[in-house]
C-alpha cells in the first residue's frame, strides 16, 4: 500500500461546521467522531501525532 502526503488525503475528506457556540462546537464533533468507524479514528490519532513529531522535530 503507497502512502500519499497528508494534505492529499486530508484535502478530499475536509468537512467543516461553523459553531453558533462552544456547547455547539462540542456536540458536532462528538456526532462526527461517533460516526466514523474505528479505524477510521485510529488513522486520525496516527495522523495528528506524526504531525506533532515533524513539528517537534523542526523545533530542533
Amino acid at each position: 500500500m503507497t502512502r500519499k502526503p497528508q494534505h492529499f488525503r486530508r484535502g478530499r475528506r475536509i468537512v467543516a461546521h461553523v459553531a453558533r457556540d462552544y456547547a455547539d462546537a462540542e456536540d458536532w464533533d462528538l456526532e462526527f467522531w461517533q460516526k466514523q468507524t474505528p479505524q477510521q479514528r485510529l488513522s486520525a490519532l496516527v495522523a495528528i501525532r506524526e504531525d506533532v513529531a515533524k513539528v517537534k522535530g523542526r523545533r530542533r
